[in-house]
């Protein structure tokens, strides 16, 4: 058995090692430097292909940004999909006082810039990126950006009260969430990427209030067609954290599909070169196509 630390590392170093692919077009979704989307357009030149809109992981901290996602997203262009890569203001690079790292996302900015980001992303679209079929979008997202793709394929269930709701669901034909930070109390129970949730929600003393507007888990049934694409030997966000949203999805009567893949970690599901991405590729290619 190869010691799990030493294989991630290996194939967290091997998702990393892609040189950043450019854009084809970049769109300002609001006035923040963070607030912009790259657009992809489809290698095999179809005029009308499906809209895939990607949300990158890193724990919702400031080191990781949309650039370590380009070769996923380059790898689903060059698959017939026309890609949008959000990008998102996430915490700051100075540690909270006593902490030792970047802190966990910015609340309520992280989520501000999600809702604005996929409001946008149509007319956008639109304007830069004409091969894109907004009739046809997608959403998928790695890690904390698996959790982030769930929340917004969700704002029509949020309380009333919450400043992100929608009146009607989002126009999506489905969600595919790539090892997903998705049940936020098996997350802080397994201590998931450095007690990351706990930080993004603004401590134990805010959790409860915010987990309501921001927990998948608690957003449920959404309607929407819904993936979770989980590695089994993940131990940057285990298995059992996608095992209590899916069960937590039976329980509020919706049926979420759940691709689990053996020998897998977690970076190879945004890995060109590993087979896992073939697998995420098909699985969005069954909602889009």
């Amino acid at each position: 058995m190869p010691d799990p630390a030493a294989r991630d590392a290996a194939e967290e170093a091997s998702a990393f090692s892609h040189p950043a692919v450019a854009p084809d077009a970049s769109a300002a979704y609001g006035e923040h430097p963070d607030q912009v989307v790259d657009f992809y357009a489809p290698r095999d030149g179809r005029q009308r292909a499906p809209l895939v809109v990607a949300l990158h992981g890193g724990a919702w901290r400031a080191p990781y940004d949309r650039q370590h996602l380009t070769p996923f997203v380059d790898f689903l262009a060059r698959r017939g999909f026309a890609v949008a890569n959000v990008e998102y203001r996430r915490g700051g690079a100075i540690p909270r006082q006593g902490g030792t790292g970047p802190v966990a996302g910015r609340w309520p900015e992280t989520f501000d810039d999600v809702a604005a980001a996929l409001d946008a992303v149509p007319r956008l679209a639109a304007e830069h990126l004409p091969q894109a079929d907004p009739s046809r979008i997608v959403l998928t997202g790695h890690s904390a950006g698996g959790h982030l793709a769930l929340w917004a394929a969700a704002r029509h269930v949020l309380a009333s009260d919450a400043p992100w709701r929608l009146a009607t669901p989002p126009a999506l034909r489905g969600v595919v969430a790539l090892a997903p930070i998705a049940h936020f109390d098996r997350a802080v129970e397994l201590g998931v990427c450095g007690g990351a949730v706990t930080q993004f929600l603004g401590g134990e003393g805010e959790f409860d209030v915010r987990a309501r507007h921001a927990d998948p888990s608690l957003l449920l049934p959404t309607g929407i067609a819904t993936t979770v694409v989980q590695g089994r030997d993940d131990v940057v966000v285990p298995q059992a954290v996608a095992d209590a949203y899916v069960e937590a999805a039976a329980k509020a009567g919706e049926t979420v599909g759940f691709t689990l893949l053996q020998d897998v970690g977690h970076f190879p599901l945004i890995d060109p070169a590993a087979d896992a991405c073939a697998v995420v590729a098909e699985e969005i290619a069954q909602l889009a196509f």
